[in-house]
């Protein structure tokens, strides 16, 4: 068999074993963008045939305060949401780096709200915050703090929302630093003790820069997430109290299935969708100036 042949036949293969998931993602990724595109252009109760709009629909979104009210909640939320769980991840990730005893359960218990589905994680938080009866108000009130309402408050929910998610997302940005701190080469902190660096300054000036590739990953995938947020508002306050909660992709649920507007709604989830671009090519682009290699 000539090279060429070889080659092809391995592509062939190679596709073969892509199609399945190739497939899959045109048809329950690719299809749904394009089509929620189109409807974007159209008046449609996504019950019957719509008829075209043009621009209607990004005018009334341009023209409507409550997605402008949605977008600015959402800055919000990620601008919290994001830094917050970078922040808490990385230290814990190198206490886990550590040779301790049990170190693999406190790995473990980290991982658990990993694997916690966000429906019963926001059933949980909204037991534990509830006003009445929620077990962190009867802690509050044994110190002799004042009770919180938290979901139920217009001006702590959305913080109340941000503490829960980041707690759901904590265990997978510890996995990610894990994974990069057993990456950094050993040679490299034994030669900076060499030089003098004591624990903090080889931290610091070794293995955080080595990690920044991990920390742009972590950016981006939680950003896109933060964006996207809706299942945890959906379970605990279903966009409110007073809309407090109401984000960008719940107030495309509300105009969707709510007041049937499917192509306004459809329009709202383009400008979701730029957004999200817009945000991780910026981002992508910073990385790519920013983290350090080892060559």
């Amino acid at each position: 068999m000539t090279l060429d042949r070889r080659r092809l036949a391995d592509h062939a293969a190679g596709w073969g074993f892509a199609a399945p998931a190739v497939v899959l993602i045109g048809v329950f990724g690719l299809v749904p963008v394009v089509w929620s595109f189109v409807l974007s252009f159209q008046h449609t109760d996504l019950t019957s045939p719509g008829t075209f709009a043009g621009g209607d629909n990004y005018a009334k979104l341009v023209a409507d305060p409550l997605f402008w009210d949605a977008a600015r909640r959402t800055l919000v939320y990620v601008a919290l949401f994001v830094p917050v769980t970078l922040a808490l991840a990385l230290p814990i990730a190198v206490m886990l780096n550590q040779r301790i005893r049990g170190v693999v359960l406190y790995r473990l218990a980290v991982s658990v709200p990993l694997v916690t589905s966000t429906v019963a994680t926001g059933i949980m938080f909204s037991w534990l915050a509830n006003p009445q009866f929620g077990l962190v108000n009867a802690a509050l009130d044994a110190v002799g703090l004042p009770k919180q309402g938290f979901f139920a408050d217009p001006g702590q929910a959305l913080f109340a929302v941000v503490a829960m998610t980041v707690w759901g997302w904590l265990g997978f940005a510890v996995i990610i630093y894990l994974a990069a701190l057993q990456n950094v080469p050993k040679d490299l902190i034994e030669a900076s003790s060499l030089d003098g660096c004591g624990r903090v300054r080889s931290f610091w000036h070794v293995e955080l820069p080595l990690v920044s590739p991990a920390t742009g990953f972590l950016l981006v995938w939680l950003t896109i997430n933060g964006l996207q947020l809706f299942d945890a508002v959906y379970v605990t306050t279903k966009g409110g109290p007073l809309r407090a909660t109401t984000v960008l992709v719940y107030h495309l649920y509300n105009e969707a299935f709510v007041s049937f507007d499917g192509g306004y709604a459809a329009a709202i989830g383009c400008a979701v969708f730029v957004l999200i671009a817009a945000s991780t090519l910026l981002q992508l682009r910073f990385n790519r100036r920013s983290h350090y290699e080892v060559r």
